[in-house]
């Protein structure tokens, strides 16, 4: 009797592996979130007790970007599958938004990380704000605000407004409350960029197109960096050319640079034209190409018609809002 034939060993083939589900990621913003509403809480007490000059301002700050803080860490990063290109490094992001800025938005879509780019835009408005103070002096600066805002439709009693010059002499010369300011415009530029994002955001929905709020908010930032640092750097330079009382105490305080129609007007006179022309400038251009360029990159699905749609309408709600201000506060630009 032969034996029987053996059969051989099946060999186990594995299916190929399925394609990676998407999935969203938590923030890791509870724990910092946490740290500033106690650093808030420690520096209000301080201020209420005297301790500690412009502490009540400040602590407040503190506390409510430590509670936005939270509130924000409950909105997830955007969906990924982990077959995206791992996440620059932050100086890579700041240096590559000025010369491939294609690469940088792309990267964001999936790693909207925006530090780096809030403490640069941080860091150039202090510098700036710093070197304008010392140039001018408080006091010029202090005196030519009061009395301009005497002269607006919200003049406040006589009282408060001895007591107004008094807080804004103080905040200019001591260096405590000078470190305050600072800080308290870190967080100044985290709301303000927060609120534009959200407008972002919804603008994209409108559009028909799709975005997380932490893509809004990280192209919201790096597309104002490469605009604010050339900004700041050139206005810097030219304040140490310029005479100091060549200066005007308010309006130098944002930008000296020149590089609009806003000079073919005088803001006293027509300040809505004057807004209007300031707007027309290279940088403005920039700056609404860069947002365009950032949101059809950045965003989930976001169609180039689409970002240039949201930039468009973006630059004109803040043509139209910057017009009404300076038609209601045109002494302040005078």
């Amino acid at each position: 009797m032969s034996d029987p034939e053996i059969q051989p060993t099946p060999r186990f083939n594995p299916q190929p592996d399925p394609p990676a589900e998407a999935r969203a990621r938590p923030t890791n913003l509870r724990v910092p979130a946490i740290v500033f509403v106690v650093l808030g809480l420690i520096v209000l007490a301080l201020g209420i007790a005297k301790f500690l000059p412009g502490g009540i301002a400040t602590g407040l700050a503190f506390a409510c970007f430590g509670a936005l803080l939270f509130a924000f860490s409950f909105i997830p990063l955007p969906e990924t599958t982990g077959a995206e290109e791992p996440p620059l490094s932050g100086l890579q992001k700041v240096a590559g938004i000025f010369y491939e800025p294609t690469r940088v938005f792309r990267n964001l879509r999936a790693h909207p990380r925006w530090l780096a780019a809030l403490l640069v835009v941080g860091s150039v408005n202090v510098i700036y704000t710093v070197a304008f103070v010392q140039r001018l002096t408080p006091e010029r600066i202090v005196d030519y605000t009061m009395e301009k805002l005497e002269q607006s439709p919200i003049k406040p009693p006589p009282d408060r407004m001895e007591a107004a010059k008094e807080q804004a002499m103080q905040a200019a010369k001591q260096p405590v409350q000078r470190a305050q300011s600072a800080a308290k415009s870190f967080v100044g530029l985290f709301v303000f960029a927060a609120f534009v994002a959200g407008v972002v955001l919804l603008l994209v929905l409108a559009f028909g197109g799709r975005m997380n709020f932490w893509q809004a908010f990280a192209t919201t930032l790096y597309a104002w960096l490469p605009v604010a640092v050339i900004m700041k750097l050139v206005s810097l330079v030219i304040l140490y050319i310029k005479a100091p009382e060549d200066i005007h105490p308010i309006m130098g305080q944002e930008t000296l640079l020149q590089d609009n129609l806003g000079i073919l007007f005088a803001p006293a006179d027509h300040p809505a034209l004057f807004v209007l022309g300031s707007v027309i400038g290279v940088l403005s251009f920039y700056g609404l190409w860069l947002r365009a360029k950032g949101l059809a990159n950045a965003g989930t699905k976001v169609s180039s018609t689409t970002a240039w749609g949201v930039s468009i309408t973006l630059f004109i709600l803040a043509l139209i809002i910057g017009m009404i201000f300076a038609t209601l506060f045109s002494s302040f630009i005078s």
